[in-house]
């Protein structure tokens, strides 16, 4: 039974998207975590249900919509931040409420596609492309990349956003840099675990990994290998028992979040 799923075509997808999205998404989201701004993933994420609404009501392919409309509100986000400095979530709290409104406006539009955004929504990771796996790639490479070459500015603002500016760091452009990247992580990655579900990727993995990393650069392992560990057991136990894949990953990330609880409560007792 393994072994045939497995081998299979869609597995195969499955598999590779997962495991590249297991990779930068808790990368990513270590950034937005330490940085209290954990609830960019959410407001992301439905804007850009709102775009891939949109895509099937042009009939144009759906993910580019929603990438479209995910970067627009990254750079509308950080233009609100800088509005409103002292309350910086408040951006994250308009943007989300104007992509609700989108998403219900075009559903309402669109009544005959309405079954296929659902498969956004809770994640279809069965269903991806050649050409999804193909973009979900060049995204997972570009974010490496980035995260490879700003590692000191990215590491910097993280911790100390004022010392950074102070530094002379461009603290706006990273800024929108960072937004940006989760953008096009969240984008690329709905239709893998679903909009709803994927802010945990972005967050449960961190979570966990802070319990028991000693450092920063600990963290980011730590939270990519706990995401991978759940990407790739949540596909299998989802093959093997026709279950939904996004939810059961992310029950999988909780179930390892309440055991690393325990087991750290554990030994300081």
């Amino acid at each position: 039974m393994i072994i045939e799923l497995m081998t299979s075509d869609f597995f195969l997808k499955a598999f590779v998207g997962g495991v590249l999205i297991a990779v930068v998404a808790p990368l990513m989201g270590t950034f937005l975590v330490l940085r209290r701004l954990s609830m960019i993933g959410d407001t992301l994420a439905h804007v850009t249900i709102a775009g891939v609404a949109l895509g099937f009501l042009l009939q144009v392919y759906p993910l580019a919509v929603g990438l479209i409309f995910a970067l627009l509100a990254s750079f509308a986000i950080e233009r609100l931040r800088k509005a409103y400095k002292t309350y910086a979530e408040l951006s994250i709290a308009i943007i989300m409420s104007g992509g609700v409104a989108l998403a219900s406006l075009f559903f309402t539009l669109g009544k005959n596609f309405n079954l296929n955004v659902t498969s956004y929504l809770f994640g279809s990771i069965y269903t991806l492309t050649d050409l999804d796996i193909y973009v979900v790639a060049a995204v997972a490479v570009l974010v490496l990349i980035v995260v490879a070459v700003f590692w000191k500015e990215l590491f910097l603002l993280t911790f100390d956003e004022d010392a950074a500016a102070v530094s002379g760091l461009p603290v706006r452009a990273l800024n929108i840099m960072i937004t940006v990247l989760t953008a096009l992580i969240i984008s690329v990655s709905i239709k893998i675990v679903g909009a709803l579900l994927i802010s945990a990727l972005l967050t449960i993995p961190v979570a966990c990994s802070l319990l028991i990393a000693r450092g920063f650069r600990q963290s980011i392992i730590f939270s990519v290998i706990i995401a991978e560990i759940a990407a790739i057991a949540g596909l299998l136990v989802a093959g093997i028992w026709s279950l939904a894949p996004g939810a059961t990953i992310v029950l999988i990330l909780i179930t390892i979040l309440i055991v690393t609880m325990i087991v750290r409560r554990g030994l300081k007792i």
